[in-house]
């Protein structure tokens, strides 16, 4: 074993019980986290306007500041972005992120020096539990490759602006900088396509240990291995890979191609960052669900999915949480996000710890006829489907058809297989089947002869990529959207069709 794989354990062990102190005592660790923030951003422009000084306890919180999307905090954002010191945190941020939204465009989440403490530390908390938890620390000891966007960054107002990815690239310790892979000139590479080959170049003779981004992406760069080696399985190439490390999506989906891709199982790691916060990540190996983050300048709060388009919907603090609930996740941040709303739902399996499950997005679902199926009902519907089959899913997703040319209208599946099942229909009954126990909405529908069973469309190898490609989202930290309520990416996808399943 090298230097840096056994000084680890010892870190992980200190690591682990910072963590237990705070996971056993969640209500306080919030408590202060709460106090902290408002006692900081007191004398904001934003902690003036919504009168901070007379804020004591969270019910005066909901009372003065209202739960927010990013066209509700672009006031303030606006003026950060435009060099404006202490408006929604104590100085200015010290980066911007830019991301993507649905309905705002280009967005502008603020770091601060205090938040990118949130980031990093919860990255490099989530490697050391998980070296707590197996024992694995010889991981360490190889190269680790991080596909993620471009570390360039450019400037809004003297800020540094660029993705997160190519942020937090900025501020991987040293003892791991070292090993990390690609080189940054590849790593600035803008176009997807050619990023991957080039990276697979870089890589093929190397002793990659830990790979870690988003699975339909990872899943790409180990397809262009086959290419280049004939074949190889990931394995054979890389012996000594043993930790794949993820966040943003369900995995399971993608498993059974990662499987086969790489020849044996490997341990995984979840995460859920996001540009607002690192919020959570599996501390125990294997287990059910994510802990959630409760230390890191980051105070939640949860919105009941189905109240989420009231006027007045209930806003409940962590110790009002119930097991099993979908909720909409509100964030209060260090770096100046009050009462947000990042659009991500969860849904609690346990409170003794809190660790949560990431069900979707508040704007990804299916619900034409107010059946109101969700990417977790979906992705479970397609894993309990495809058990005891021979099948292999590269990516899917599901649109409602309520207008069709003749009969019922139906629920969209857009699959594209790399394996096909041998029982095509028994495929689409299974998934329909499953989908029902999950979602009684659906089954009513179906019993009621409202809508009929589900179609499923087979698409062509590559349709994922094209589409993506098309909409200027490949690679990075984009992602298809399991849902739609709309025909959108329906609509480009159906010209893929290679097969109907009816």
């Amino acid at each position: 074993m090298g230097l840096k794989s056994i000084l680890a354990k010892p870190l992980a062990a200190i690591v682990a019980n910072q963590v237990k102190r705070w996971s056993l005592n969640p209500i306080a660790t919030q408590e202060k986290v709460f106090q902290g923030l408002i006692s900081s951003a007191r004398d904001t422009a934003f902690g003036k306007d919504h009168d901070f000084a007379s804020i004591k306890t969270y019910e005066d919180f909901k009372q003065r500041v209202p739960v927010r999307d990013y066209e509700g905090l672009r006031f303030y954002i606006d003026r950060a972005t435009k060099g404006e010191a202490n408006v929604l945190w104590k100085g200015k941020p010290i980066y911007f992120c830019k991301t993507s939204g649905t309905t705002s465009g280009t967005k502008f989440i603020p770091i601060s020096k205090e938040s990118i403490h949130n980031h990093i530390d919860s990255a490099r908390n989530a490697l050391l539990m998980y070296i707590h938890a197996s024992g694995n620390s010889k991981f360490l000891d190889g190269k680790l490759i991080f596909l993620s966007g471009s570390p360039e960054l450019t400037e809004i107002a003297g800020i540094p602006l660029g993705r997160l990815s190519g942020i937090v690239n900025h501020h991987i310790p040293g003892y791991l900088k070292r090993d990390q892979m690609p080189s940054y000139k590849t790593n600035c590479i803008e176009d997807w396509e050619l990023k991957v080959n080039r990276v697979a170049d870089e890589t093929i003779k190397q002793d990659m240990s830990l790979i870690s981004g988003i699975p339909s992406w990872v899943q790409m760069y180990f397809e262009v291995l086959q290419e280049k080696t004939k074949g190889k399985l990931i394995k054979d190439i890389f012996p000594n890979f043993s930790v794949f490390v993820y966040g943003g999506v369900n995995f399971e989906p993608y498993r059974s191609r990662f499987e086969h891709l790489i020849g044996k199982k490997i341990d995984s790691i979840e995460t859920f960052p996001a540009s607002e916060g690192f919020i959570a990540f599996q501390d125990l190996h294997p287990s059910e669900g994510l802990l959630l983050i409760l230390d890191s300048g980051i105070f939640y709060e949860f919105i009941p999915t189905d109240e989420i388009d009231n006027e007045n919907p209930s806003r409940l603090s962590l110790k009002e949480v119930k097991i099993g609930v979908n909720y909409a996740l509100i964030m209060s941040t260090n770096a100046g996000l009050w009462a947000y709303n990042i659009g991500d739902t969860v849904r609690f399996v346990s409170t003794n710890p809190y660790r949560l499950l990431v069900t979707g997005r508040i704007k990804h679902f299916t619900s034409a006829f107010g059946e109101h199926v969700i990417a977790e009902e979906v992705e479970a519907a397609l894993k309990e489907a495809s058990l005891g089959e021979n099948v292999e899913v590269i990516e899917f997703t599901v649109a409602p058809q309520v207008s069709p040319k003749e009969g019922l209208p139906y629920h969209e599946w857009f699959i594209e297989f790399n394996t096909i099942p041998k029982d095509p229909q028994r495929f689409r009954q299974k998934i329909d089947q499953a989908l029902q126990m999950k979602n009684i909405y659906y089954k009513d529908l179906i019993a009621g002869n409202v809508l009929k069973p589900l179609v499923i469309r087979s698409l062509e190898k590559g349709s994922f990529v094209k589409y993506m490609k098309s909409q200027g989202k490949l690679g990075g930290q984009n992602k298809v959207p399991r849902l739609s309520n709309d025909r959108k990416i329906a609509e480009h996808l159906i010209e893929f069709t290679q097969a109907s399943w009816v």
